[in-house]
C-alpha cells in the first residue's frame, strides 16, 4: 500500500520514462545466464507498470531495446525477442486499463513479435487509463534523423517551407508526438547516462540515477525516485521568482 504521507498525490509526474539497466549484471551476481536476468526484469515491468497506474501516472515509457542492442551477440537477442513476445499480457493491460504502445524502427523487428506488439496495441487502443509506452528498436539518432527525412520530404514537395521548420514541427514528427514530454527520467543500474534515450524530449526532464538493477527495482524504489522529483524547482530557464 502506498503511504499518502511520503508522496504528494497531486505532484505525481504525468510522464516518466525509465531506462530499465542492469539485468545482466544481476544474473551475474548470481551466476546466471544474461538471459535470467532479463526475465527478472521481464517480471519488473508489470510490477512497475501497474504501480505507475495506480499512482496515476499518465505515461510510461520503457527503454526496452535499442537500435545498438542489434549488435549484441545473436544468441542474446534472440532470447530478447523471444521474451519480448512471451511477456506481453494484453489480459493485465485490459485488466488495469492501460493503453499499450510501441515506438521505434519497429521494421527490424521479427514479424512475429512485431505482430503481437502491434495486435496489442489495438486492442487496447480505446483503454483510458494509462498509456504504457515501450521502446524497442529505438534511439534518438534514429528518430530525429527519419524526422529530419520527413520534413525534408514536404520541403521538395513544395508543402513546406524552410522557414516554417521550428522546434514545434519537429516535435510533431516524432514517434513521441501523442504524448508530453518526460517529466522524470530515471536510469536503473548505477550508470549515469542517458545512452540515445529520448534526448530531444529530455531537454527539461528531471533526471534521476541509481544504483539498483532493474529487477529489484519495485514499488518502493519508483516511490523515491518520485519523491526526490517532488523536492525540486522545475524552473524550464526561469528564475525561482518567475516561477513562484
Amino acid at each position: 500500500m502506498l503511504n499518502t504521507e511520503e508522496l504528494d498525490l497531486n505532484r505525481i509526474p504525468q510522464h516518466v520514462a525509465i531506462i530499465m539497466d542492469g539485468n545482466g549484471r544481476w544474473a551475474k551476481l548470481r551466476g546466471q545466464e544474461r538471459s535470467y536476468g532479463h526475465q527478472a526484469g521481464a517480471e519488473t515491468v508489470h510490477i512497475i507498470a501497474e504501480e505507475a497506474s495506480i499512482l496515476g501516472i499518465k505515461y510510461l515509457t520503457l527503454y526496452t531495446f535499442s537500435t545498438e542492442n542489434w549488435n549484441r551477440p545473436s544468441n542474446e537477442v534472440a532470447a530478447l525477442m523471444a521474451l519480448l513476445f512471451d511477456s506481453i499480457e494484453e489480459e493485465t493491460f485490459m485488466k488495469n486499463n492501460i493503453r499499450f504502445r510501441i515506438i521505434g524502427d519497429l521494421i527490424k523487428l521479427p514479424a512475429n513479435v512485431r505482430e503481437r506488439l502491434e495486435t496489442c496495441a489495438t486492442h487496447t487502443s480505446t483503454n483510458t487509463g494509462m498509456t504504457l509506452v515501450l521502446a524497442i528498436s529505438y534511439s534518438s539518432r534514429w528518430e530525429i534523423t527519419e524526422a529530419a527525412r520527413q520534413i525534408a520530404a514536404l520541403v521538395q514537395k513544395g508543402e513546406l517551407s524552410p522557414e516554417q521548420i521550428d522546434s514545434d514541427l519537429l516535435s510533431r514528427h516524432l514517434t513521441t508526438d501523442f504524448m508530453p514530454d518526460p517529466d522524470l527520467l530515471i536510469r536503473t543500474g548505477g550508470e549515469i547516462r542517458l545512452s540515445n534515450y529520448l534526448l530531444w524530449q529530455c531537454a527539461y526532464s528531471e533526471l534521476y540515477f541509481c544504483d539498483t538493477y532493474w529487477p529489484d527495482f519495485h514499488k518502493e524504489e519508483l516511490h523515491k525516485a518520485i519523491r526526490d522529483y517532488q523536492k525540486r524547482e522545475r524552473r524550464f530557464g526561469k528564475t525561482s521568482e518567475q516561477i513562484s
